[in-house]
């Protein structure tokens, strides 16, 4: 093989940052987007390109958050290779292996040139003062080796495979030609010790999260490698949490201090668009301001497509739109973001409805339970979401008429605040209490009620009520007169007169879970009569129920506990009765017991069996703690009721739109079987 006289081989340094990360969602009904962005990007440009690249913002549909999944590019650029025929130290001069044969032809790069030996030597030809580097340098050469004959491709290859590594950041390969043979130095240049990281345009990135991340780099010699991963480790905490955000540039400064510039896109304005079914344009009858004050995205913050979504589903909820999106743009040149809330409205804010379902207060006749229901109602009063609802429902013995107005934010406060005024006349069965006549007269308590509640959210998950109901309450025959005793002359108002007259002022603290089966729930209120006049009655009631469910395996487990207490001068159609569907399956209605005081606690095992079907074992304990003969009248006592009783097992639920539905059959401790019924989780 002949030799070549003083032959050099050099390569073009490498410098940051010259790469284009591309990330990626790959599951379209997982909210997909891309990146595609270059360093040094302007702001206008980070936008504009990323917003090019997301066709599906334009429709903004109801899911599952998404899920990342990184494609990566390197952070280096590619370095190119030469060959002269000038001496060592001079970079001019045509390029050549032979005097007849042009540099960087095919031929050149695919002719062979025998090394003797090969060294990694720093940018000056002197030893490296790191051994450590030139391992690295060396362990990164698969062509070239000492005794090996290489063309031009094979050592531009190697020098590829250092600048890889990650270690350097420049590579200049050098062919010497000696008494043995031609040595092959790789001149490198090794990147900064890492001692700062300089972090700009990060106004929601935690500074912790960004130092955690360099934090195993200090004083070490920087690793483009390590270094991508870190971008694409900030990069993936934008992605998953939805926000319009990434590492649009990084240097590596004097001093080993990292520079990294982030862009983030803020929320420039907040529009909403009114569209008809065929996305034409047109106008609206809901308040644009009754729509935005729902929206938790606020102006000058860095756009979250997560909490844009949580936007949708909230102004969905108002149950006035059929379809809802979101549209960003960039604003300008300004690096922000332009939101455009596009709503189709439902033809008619009201109309009139139709129903049924089953009183739990009627433990007798086949058809006694069944009741029905029509309703007339608006839901978009004046364009502000304000509701109106006036409906009947009617049964064999139930009889209840009702007018609800609801505003579901008041306007001009900022917390969130709901009022609903209601005015009810409402007939219920009486048996829960003071059970079937022996006569089989039918016993109803008449209610008049009127009040005001205002509710709003205090935390996360929690809701607190407060509000006067005013309510007067008596009892009837089946013929719908008014009477005070009952058949075994036990009084069924408190005050001896045909009705009672109360003031109560209501407070509830309610948080609830997911609403999975596996979810909690937790329901305190409490009642306090009012002194308004002589007359009217006084007394203080408490009630909690709690509810906590867990999984272990495809079972789920389920526990329940209630309770209450009432103190003071209370009308025993007041009392808590005990049995029943949501309390001790076994027993009818309230036929456990009727008491001042009571505890009901429950506990199921649920099990998947076939599609939405599900199996279920349960057990039921239930007592009045004794509190029975303290009711006035002693209503239980009377009916011989025993106070405590438990009940145990089986049924099946399925999943439908009106929420589970229950079907069981349990013994009580009587052994006295019974089918119940019912519908959605227990109370």
């Amino acid at each position: 093989m002949p030799r070549n006289d003083e032959v050099r081989f050099v390569s073009s340094s490498v410098k940051l940052p010259s790469f284009s990360p591309s990330l990626q969602l790959t599951e379209r009904s997982k909210l997909p987007f891309k990146f595609h962005f270059n360093f040094n990007l302007q702001p206008l440009n980070f936008v504009s390109q990323f917003l090019k690249t997301q066709p599906f913002l334009h429709n903004i549909i109801r899911k599952s958050p998404f899920q990342t999944g990184l494609k990566k590019s390197p952070l280096f650029c590619s370095a190119s290779l030469a060959l002269s025929d000038s001496k060592i130290g001079d970079d001019s001069g045509a390029v050549t292996l032979s005097k007849n044969v042009s540099g960087r032809s095919v031929a050149a790069e695919e002719e062979r040139v025998l090394i003797s030996e090969v060294f990694v030597k720093n940018k000056d030809g002197e030893e490296l003062e790191r051994k450590d580097l030139e391992a690295e340098a060396l362990n990164a050469l698969k062509a070239s080796r000492a005794n090996s004959a290489l063309t031009v491709r094979e050592v531009q290859e190697d020098v590829h495979r250092i600048i890889a590594s990650g270690y350097f950041m420049s590579c200049m390969p050098v062919a010497v030609d000696t008494r043995d043979g031609i040595r092959l130095i790789f001149q490198v240049e090794p990147n900064q010790e890492f001692q700062g990281l300089v972090c700009e345009g990060a106004n929601v990135l935690p500074s912790k999260f960004v130092e955690d991340s360099f934090r195993d780099g200090y004083g070490k010699v920087v690793n483009i490698r390590r270094l991508d991963e870190v971008i694409s480790s900030i990069n993936g905490w934008y992605m998953e949490r939805g926000l319009f955000g990434m590492v649009s540039g990084v240097e590596i400064m004097s001093g080993g201090i990292i520079k990294l510039q982030v862009s983030e896109a803020e929320v420039n304005n907040v529009n909403i668009r009114f569209l008809d079914k065929t996305g034409e344009p047109t106008a609206g009858k809901t308040r644009p301001e009754t729509i935005l004050r729902q929206l938790t995205t606020k102006k000058g913050q860095v756009y979250s497509m997560i909490q844009g979504k949580r936007d949708v589903d909230t102004v969905l909820a108002m149950g006035v739109m059929d379809d809802v999106s979101i549209i960003p743009q960039p604003a300008g040149d300004t690096g922000k973001v332009d939101l455009t809330m596009n709503v189709v409205e439902r033809k008619s804010g009201g109309g009139i409805s139709g129903g049924g379902g089953i009183s739990s207060g009627i433990t007798s006749g086949p058809l006694a339970g069944l009741i029905g229901s029509i309703a007339i109602y608006h839901k978009n009063l004046f364009g502000r979401n304000q509701k109106l609802n006036l409906s009947l429902e009617r049964g064999q013995i139930d009889s209840i008429f009702r007018i609800n107005y609801t505003d579901p934010w008041i306007e001009g406060d900022d917390k969130r605040t709901s009022r609903a005024i209601m005015i009810q006349n409402s007939r219920t069965p009486g048996t829960l209490v003071h059970g079937n006549q022996p006569n089989n007269n039918g016993l109803t308590i008449g209610r008049i009620t009127a009040g005001v509640e205002y509710s709003r959210p205090f935390r996360p998950k929690w809701n607190g009520t407060a509000g006067l109901v005013f309510q007067r309450a008596g009892a009837h025959d089946e013929r719908g007169n008014p009477i005070i005793r009952d058949f075994f002359g036990s009084p069924l108002t408190a005050s001896g007169n045909t009705h009672d007259d109360m003031l109560l002022a209501k407070l509830e603290t309610v948080y609830t879970g997911s609403g999975d089966p596996g979810s909690s729930m937790f329901v305190f209120n409490m009642d306090q009569g009012l002194p308004v006049s002589p007359d009217w009655l006084v007394f203080n009631r408490v009630n909690a129920r709690a509810r906590q469910g867990f999984r272990v395996g495809p079972a789920c487990f389920l526990l329940c506990l209630s309770g209450g207490h009432v103190v003071g001068k209370f009308p025993p159609h007041e009392a808590f009765p005990i049995g029943g569907t949501n309390s001790v399956r076994g027993y009818e209605e309230g036929s456990v017991g009727s008491g001042r005081s009571y505890v009901v606690g429950s506990g199921e095992i649920s099990f998947p069996v076939m599609g939405p079907v599900e199996g279920v074992v349960f057990a039921d304990y239930g007592t009045d703690l004794g509190s029975g003969s303290t009711v006035p009248g002693d209503p239980a006592g009377a009916r011989n009721k025993a106070g405590s009783g438990y009940g145990s097992g089986v049924g099946i639920r399925v999943d439908s739109p009106l929420g589970p539905l229950r079907l069981e059959y349990a013994f009580n401790d009587q052994r006295n079987g019974r089918f119940h019924f019912g519908i959605g989780l227990r109370n």
